[in-house]
């Protein structure tokens, strides 16, 4: 299965050097639109997004996740971003909410 990061340049050359193929976008509006094209892969496994981008289609993700356990979408820090607590309980109360 295939393993793609999506985010800003910086974000995704990191991940690029290590292997994995990065997708750019600039705000959340085109990030998601990256989405709604790469669910269509079947062979993804793993969507790792920055959190700079992510904040602004949360409930969106939400939705995604809810609807489609494959591929799996993990949000981390982007390059500079500060840490926030996630409330890993409350996200997966509000997926099988939607599920």
């Amino acid at each position: 299965m295939k393993v793609i990061a999506l985010g800003s340049r910086a974000f995704t050359t990191g991940f690029m050097l290590s292997g994995v193929t990065g997708v750019e976008a600039r705000d959340s509006a085109e990030a998601l639109r990256q989405i709604t094209l790469l669910l269509q892969d079947k062979d993804l496994g793993l969507l790792i997004v920055s959190d700079d981008l992510s904040r602004g289609m949360a409930d969106e993700l939400t939705e995604i996740r809810a609807n489609n356990p494959v591929p799996l979408i993990y949000v981390v820090p982007a390059p500079g971003s500060k840490s926030e607590k996630v409330e890993y309980r409350e996200l997966i109360k509000r997926v099988l909410k939607m599920a």
